[in-house]
């Protein structure tokens, strides 16, 4: 099993809307791409100083199945909508479990 994980920090302008619908929008995704085993997102709650501000947690049954939520058209499209104009510094990773 494989899992991503990011995280995000967000500009100083992005707004909260903005920032709300983040995550709506990658909420939607575990119901159109299948290869989705677990999806987890969520704004960080500020408990400690320094955290970034948002993360993506999903796991895959393969490294194939990673790929194809990757480069789906809907997840690429939540990201050059969404994400990418407000993102200022982004961190990832992908392991296996």
């Amino acid at each position: 099993m494989i899992r991503h994980v990011v995280l995000f920090t967000w500009t100083e302008d992005a707004t909260a809307e903005q920032k709300a619908t983040v995550a709506t929008e990658l909420r939607k995704l575990p119901g159109l791409i299948p290869e989705m085993r677990a999806y987890t997102v969520g704004h960080d709650v500020g408990i400690n100083q320094g955290n970034y501000e948002f993360a993506v947690v999903a796991d895959f049954d393969s490294a194939d199945d990673y790929l194809v939520y990757r480069d789906h058209p809907l997840h690429r499209a939540v990201i050059a909508e969404h994400i990418t104009p407000i993102a200022a510094t982004r961190a990832a990773v992908q392991f296996e479990l």
